[in-house]
């Protein structure tokens, strides 16, 4: 059953992706966490992640803006690099709260906290109208590199912040998309690289099969997406993916998940 529900929700989350720029790692990695550690459900979230890039890449690459490419993309790699080494100094922090909740005996760690505070704060930028809406120049683009990089790097969750940044390049939808496709790849191949020298690889290693179905389901959802492209609006999808994410990250924050 627990393959079903990862297989399902990678298909379902690869297809949002394609309408909303991000999507298919703030989905697979709660699906993932119901499963494994927190650390092995970034990895392994990382992975179907990268997969899927290489696959859109195909679909998408002749509209991507390499200008945007090189000064976004840059920084974002370089400080995925960055996130990704403190992801595995957190892991080796073998430290437990324990607690009681609704008289059961609840345990969560350092990195459930870290984790859980994170995907809250981006879900914000899809529930509250205010922060999609700041006003950022584009100047600023590398900047948003650094952030998006480093916190896709620390938790897998670089979608919502390359988002807000690259909106503000005024790109077409589809340049758009591929943009940020050919970025959220520099940033996976970055923080799976580091991940490769701590403890999450193991944990990897030990559950290919599964990877292998969800990469094949995230292939299918994004042939969908790219067909439905141009006949969907992404608002309903942005408040879904947000409140579902708020939800998750207070279970993994409590150590529920």
């Amino acid at each position: 059953m627990d393959q079903v529900l990862i297989i399902l929700i990678a298909l379902l989350a690869s297809f949002m992706t394609f309408m909303s720029g991000f999507g298919l790692g703030t989905l697979l990695l709660p699906a993932f966490a119901l499963y494994f550690p927190i650390h092995i459900a970034i990895a392994m979230t990382a992975i179907v992640h990268l997969m899927n890039n290489i696959f859109k890449t195909f679909l998408m690459k002749k509209h991507v803006d390499w200008k945007v490419v090189l000064i976004f993309g840059i920084p974002s790699m370089l400080f995925a690099a960055l996130g990704a080494s403190i992801l595995n100094v957190l892991i080796d922090f073998d430290i437990q709260y324990t607690y009681k909740l609704l008289g059961y005996q609840m345990i969560t760690t350092p990195i459930n906290i870290t984790i859980a505070g994170l995907m809250i704060i981006f879900a914000l930028f899809d529930l509250v109208p205010k922060l999609r809406e700041i006003k950022i120049s584009k100047k600023a683009l590398p900047i948003g590199g650094m952030l998006s990089g480093f916190f896709g790097g620390l938790s897998g969750h670089q979608g919502a912040l390359r988002s807000t940044f690259l909106v503000k390049a005024e790109m077409p939808k589809e340049v758009y998309i591929a943009t940020g496709i050919i970025i959220a790849l520099m940033v996976d191949i970055s923080r799976l690289f580091i991940y490769g020298f701590g403890r999450i690889s193991i944990g990897v290693q030990d559950n290919w099969e599964l990877l292998v179905a969800a990469i094949i389901a995230a292939f299918t959802g994004a042939v969908i997406g790219k067909y439905y492209l141009k006949k969907i609006t992404i608002d309903f999808i942005r408040i879904l993916i947000g409140t579902f994410l708020i939800l998750v990250s207070i279970a993994i924050g409590l150590g529920v998940i």
